[in-house]
């Protein structure tokens, strides 16, 4: 069966997000399928600068399979 499993984040706890992420793979012992992501710039509007200070979020789309429960 197939699951989708989401991860967020921002990209200045890159390092932790990574941790959380392999230690969820390697308890639930899902097949990972794909993975996506995404990053997204914060802070500043089109009229100002970027504050160079401010994190950006991060969202990560695991797409894994795993084996349906025996009923």
């Amino acid at each position: 069966m197939q699951q989708v499993k989401l991860f967020k984040s921002v990209d200045t706890e890159l390092p932790e997000m990574e941790k959380q992420i392999n230690r969820w793979m390697r308890k639930s012992g899902a097949r990972i399928l794909s993975i996506d992501s995404n990053m997204t710039a914060q802070g500043g509007t089109k009229d100002g600068p970027l504050n160079s200070f401010a994190a950006g979020d991060v969202l990560l789309i695991v797409l894994y399979e795993i084996d349906t429960p025996a009923s």
